[in-house]
């Protein structure tokens, strides 16, 4: 059963300059981190995201779309890290996958032609940018297609990249 948020309210304490909630009953922070990294809080049995539950006390309505956590930290739930956006633009700020080897999003060596290839992926479209004999030329076009295509700055940041 979802409570409704003055229910939730009445339980919970949210501080939205440390992203933190506290149960009022013992001021104990309240939450635990589950395997993805994401602050969950349970309450008679259901399970909340901190960062939905955030913006539904700011808001007083539970988020329609997704939440997107805009330094990537997804156990950082302050305010000012929160933002309600849809699916594409929450794609349009992601980490780096750990899987990358050449430490771009959308750049990759192809050992047939002995270039850097550059893509983007748009509206469900891969686009290619060109192929390149530096590196540094297929970041520069991948970088000035997200500028471009409107992806957020923090964009394939990796882990370190973004503390």
């Amino acid at each position: 059963m979802k409570h409704s948020i003055p229910d939730l309210k009445n339980m919970l304490s949210y501080d939205a300059l440390n992203g933190l909630f506290t149960w009022k009953k013992n001021n104990k922070i309240a939450g635990s981190v589950d395997k993805k990294g994401y602050i969950i809080i349970q309450v008679d049995g259901k399970n909340y995201r901190a960062h939905r539950l955030a913006l539904a006390f700011v808001n007083n309505m539970f988020p329609e779309k997704e939440v997107d956590h805009i330094n990537q930290i997804v156990s950082d739930n302050k305010l000012s890290n929160l933002r309600e956006v849809d699916a594409q633009t929450n794609s349009r700020n992601s980490t780096l996958y750990s899987s990358n080897k050449s430490g771009c999003v959308g750049v990759y060596f192809n050992k047939k032609t002995s270039r850097w290839v550059a893509n983007i992926m748009v509206d469900y479209k891969q686009i290619g940018l060109g192929a390149f004999v530096e590196f540094h030329e297929a970041v520069n076009a991948r970088k000035n297609a997200e500028e471009f295509y409107g992806f957020h700055n923090n964009h394939g940041l990796s882990k370190q990249e973004r503390k």
